[in-house]
């Protein structure tokens, strides 16, 4: 990353505190205060060494009034300090706070392409771990770093008014330690970037195994999953130790430098004190200074180290951030009469420029009618879903709801008009009464019953521990696969939107309950437009209209018995679901 680029990342970071502003003039005013009264320690300290002449001549009602002074000036420094720190933990937590709060809002806005085509685990390590290394590094250091800054100029300030040509060879002396700390810090910020991106890496494999372990095991994937897990983590060490490596050399260098430094004075001084022409008192401050000079070096050096690796973080937040949101669809219509009226019109959509899926889709539903969607793995029945929900955006052609384009409401309205059961269901960590009423916050428990009834979900919901008021665990792992689904259509069951879209509703349901089911849906479907995907054929042997698709395309058309008769895709397809050959 170039310097230009590293300066438009820190700016555009520092924008985050403006509403905090407050807490930066008080950190500074601390910092200064607390920094001051540091600074007079050492004169203070001179002065009682003067009063020490020798056996039988120190002037104890002088250094009585010294150590008072010097009470003063270290309680008050100690606390300012607390106060500076108090101010600038605020700045800081209140400022990463709404980093990911405009994050994961930003999330929720972007895209569904992105989510889709980058790893669910390296977004997650964006929205936690890479704001927590900002708000460890960067935002942290901003005190240090203006502390350290304020403590060389004013400790500069005060040596040269105690002795110039002293103070002049610190400040000659004080480049080298520059040379250094910047030398090295400026080699270490590729490895801290290159560790922030296999960091990614890992947490992405690390969700995809957790997430997927039923799968892993039943396909003994296990050692195949810990040679890909030791490979990202070995890369991940070795490129850490080399970071770690050359970060940590910036401290024992500066600290050698400022050993050098700090030597030096002691032998100029004590040449001018043998001279006489600065006093022990004075040479004792001048090496409290010396010392107190070289301290912020240190410590600048390590803040410039961490600011390496939150400026590589900060990139990475700052990429997820600037991802092209949806377009606002704010003065879109906000309320559309849905009759259940759906046309799409030559509709051409790819989820890849050079690999087209759909091409040329017509299709007339009328109110009401009951459409099934059947074909192939990978042919596009899901697409046509996306696209109607619209979660994709068509590449060629539209699609009208009610004779009204999609495009031309807000994505609320036209997703409110839909109500969709998926063959993977989603269930969130609270009550069963609280997933139910997902769609429908305001619900009665009333309503919640009738539609756990019509889902016959009711029956197995009472044998719970809580019955409604049970808690569903994050992942759903406390109830069957099944009762999943019967929870995820009692859901919809809830809203009675105009429109269902049916994706494998019921594939994860015994016989005898989908008999039940497919009752409750032929209830529910009544007057609605429905769109069934569909791999059992024997669920949507009343549907109004069937469409076989294939490569993106409608081949086929027409009711059960047409279909059948017409000997084609569906038939043969039929056969092999039904026909037993002998």
């Amino acid at each position: 990353m170039k310097k230009g680029e590293k300066r438009e990342i820190l700016i555009r970071l520092l924008r985050y505190t403006k509403p905090y502003r407050k807490f930066i003039i008080l950190t500074l005013l601390f910092a200064l205060l607390s920094i001051l009264l540091s600074l007079l320690t050492p004169v203070l300290i001179g002065k009682a060494v003067d009063y020490i002449v020798g056996p039988g001549a120190v002037d104890f009602l002088q250094i009585k009034d010294i150590i008072f002074y010097l009470l003063l000036a270290i309680g008050g420094s100690a606390l300012f300090q607390w106060l500076m720190t108090y101010c600038t933990n605020r700045l800081t937590f209140q400022t990463v706070k709404d980093l990911r709060k405009e994050t994961y809002g930003h999330l929720n806005k972007i895209p569904l392409k992105y989510i889709d085509s980058n790893s669910h685990g390296n977004i997650i390590n964006s929205v936690v771990n890479d704001i927590d290394i900002i708000s460890d590094g960067l935002l942290q250091g901003f005190a240090q770093l203006f502390s350290g800054i304020v403590t060389i100029l004013g400790t500069i300030v005060f040596m040269l008014s105690i002795h110039i040509t002293i103070g002049m060879v610190v400040i000659v002396l004080t480049p080298l330690s520059l040379f250094v700390a910047a030398f090295i810090s400026k080699r270490t910020y590729n490895k801290f970037t290159e560790q922030s991106k296999i960091r990614g890496e890992l947490s992405g494999l690390i969700e995809e195994m957790v997430g997927n372990q039923k799968l892993i095991k039943a396909l003994s994937y296990e050692e195949r999953s810990i040679d890909r897990f030791k490979e990202i983590n070995q890369r991940l060490k070795e490129c850490g130790v080399k970071a770690q490596f050359y970060s940590s050399l910036t401290n024992p260098c500066t600290r050698f430098v400022n050993g050098i430094v700090y030597a030096t004075v002691g032998v100029v001084g004590a040449l001018f004190a043998i001279q006489g022409r600065i006093t022990v008192g004075l040479l004792s401050s001048f090496l409290s200074y010396a010392n107190q000079y070289t301290k912020p070096f240190n410590e600048i050096s390590g803040v410039i180290t961490e600011l390496q690796a939150a400026l590589a973080s900060a990139k990475r937040v700052f990429n997820l951030l600037d991802v092209e949101p949806e377009a606002s669809d704010e003065l879109l219509l906000d309320q559309v009469p849905c009759d259940g009226r759906v046309t799409i019109a030559n509709v051409d959509f790819s989820y890849e420029k050079d690999k087209p899926l759909i091409k040329d889709l017509n299709l007339s539903v009328l109110p009401g009618q009951r459409i099934a969607i059947v074909g192939p793995t990978g042919c596009g029945k899901t697409t046509v879903i996306n696209l109607l929900m619209r979660f994709y955006d068509t590449d060629r052609g539209n699609i009208y709801v009610s004779d009204k384009d999609i495009k031309d409401m807000k994505r609320k309205t036209l997703r409110s008009m839909y109500g969709m059961v998926l063959q993977d269901t989603w269930l969130f960590e609270g009550t069963v009464r609280e997933n139910i009423a997902y769609g429908k916050e305001d619900a009665s428990l009333e309503e919640v019953k009738a539609a756990a009834k019509a889902a016959h979900a009711h029956s197995f919901i009472k044998r719970l521990p809580n019955g409604y008021d049970t808690l569903i665990s994050e992942d759903g792992s406390n109830i069957s696969q099944g009762q999943k689904q019967l929870l995820s259509i009692a859901r919809v069951m809830l809203t009675k939107p105009p429109m269902l879209i049916l994706d494998e509703a019921t594939s994860n349901i015994d016989t005898r309950t989908e008999i039940y089911i497919q009752k409750a849906f032929d209830q529910l479907m009544k007057g609605r437009t429905s769109f069934i995907v569909a791999h059992r054929l024997s669920t949507i042997k009343e549907a109004d209209k069937i469409l076989v698709m294939e490569s993106g395309k409608i081949i086929e058309e027409g009711r059960h018995e047409e279909l059948l008769e017409k000997g084609g895709f569906y038939a043969k397809l039929y056969e092999s679901q039904f026909v037993v050959t002998q």
